[in-house]
């Protein structure tokens, strides 16, 4: 996808990802059925009017592997729980998009037939391409990777014009808005500047890997309403990544 159509163009196909914390709403743990609704009810929309959905949800509202793995865990039985919980969240995903009335598909990249398909890419695609939503779960199957990395490598790998990243801050800044006010946000700005300034949007794996592959990265408010449907809609949102930078 060109930069000039991320910055403002419907696309044909969009990788959203949404971190586990976005499920939570006003509680401290688990999943918030009225916010799960929402989303999926914007993503919905968004199919309905064409563009191929693919959803990338992490795990943080339910078990975070890095927090344990800091309290003495082992780094990969702790990642390997945090991607079991990204399941739980796809399922209620796909629930919530179902009865939203967009026919859903949940890939995982751990097995588990019982409740959920194996990620293939060709079957992902051909998911798309039949005008199903495909929320792909349990990261990239590895430990030591987040899902911002797995949501780049899913991306790249169904050939997805845009990754776009709700969060619950409107954006990329300078600083932390939480801590200094005065932070400046970003419009747009290149994969190399967020990877030498250390910019909190996304790990630098993610942002490298998509660097490499020229994807462009939305990060947007989910918060406010609207602002999902918005986004898949290719609207001029939140802080566009991308390897082109106006003067």
């Amino acid at each position: 996808m060109s930069t000039e159509a991320a910055a403002g163009g419907v696309p044909r196909r969009a990788l959203l990802k949404l971190s586990g914390e976005a499920l939570l709403g006003e509680r401290k743990y688990g999943i918030d059925p009225e916010i799960a609704r929402r989303i999926a009810g914007e993503a919905a929309e968004a199919h309905r009017e064409g563009t191929q959905v693919a959803i990338v949800v992490g795990g943080g509202n339910i078990f975070r592997g890095l927090a344990a793995a800091s309290r003495g865990m082992d780094r990969a039985t702790a990642d390997y729980m945090g991607m079991l919980a990204t399941v739980m969240n796809g399922l209620a995903l796909q629930d919530a998009l179902e009865q939203a009335g967009a026919p859903t598909r949940v890939m995982s990249a751990i097995a588990m037939n019982e409740i959920c398909e194996p990620y293939i890419k060709r079957r992902a695609v051909r998911h798309l391409e039949k005008g199903r939503v495909v929320v792909m779960v349990a990261g990239t199957g590895n430990p030591y990777f987040t899902t911002d990395t797995a949501a780049t490598l899913r991306a790249v790998e169904i050939g997805a014009e845009v990754i776009l990243k709700a969060t619950r801050v409107d954006g990329v800044y300078d600083a932390d808005p939480e801590k200094q006010p005065d932070a400046r946000r970003y419009t747009r700005i290149g994969y190399t500047e967020v990877l030498s300034n250390r910019l909190q949007a996304l790990d630098a794996t993610a942002v490298s890997l998509a660097m490499d592959n020229r994807m462009p990265i939305v990060v947007f408010d989910m918060t406010v309403d609207g602002n999902i449907l918005r986004a898949l809609r290719g609207e001029v949102i939140g802080t566009l990544i991308s390897d082109e930078v106006p003067a």
